[in-house]
């Protein structure tokens, strides 16, 4: 069960950051978004503990291994997937890809009853 969270994890990662894009296709889809996307910050900026690490402990503790040293991000992405240094670009990185993604889904929203015949070519 430990991998099993973990895969999910993992996906709720990617989902944070880039789970704005699926609002290009389902608008309504951007709120379950906006609270992923503030829950992973809020995580993140303050002391509040990750249920799905939380989970991966528990299973952890029932094959005899103790929590995740530094939890989630430290355990799995720091070092790992990029180097400890880049954490303040990534961290950039990922809150332009979410801005984007947003302004994408708005711009499409906001677009989306504008009729074809209304665009002229020059």
């Amino acid at each position: 069960m430990v991998d099993v969270t973990v895969g999910i994890h993992i996906l709720a990662l990617l989902y944070i950051g880039l789970g704005g894009f699926l609002a290009w296709r389902w608008p309504k889809s951007i709120f379950v978004h906006v609270f992923f996307a503030l829950w992973g910050i809020a995580v993140n900026v303050f002391p509040i503990p990750c249920p799905l690490t939380a989970l991966e402990d528990y299973f952890r503790s029932l094959q005899g291994l103790g929590p995740l040293p530094g939890g989630f991000n430290e355990y799995y992405l720091y070092g790992t997937l990029f180097p400890r240094s880049m954490l303040p670009l990534v961290a950039v990185t990922a809150l332009a890809i979410v801005v984007f993604s947003y302004a994408g889904a708005y711009l499409r929203w906001r677009n989306r009853h504008v009729p074809a015949h209304t665009f002229r070519q020059a």
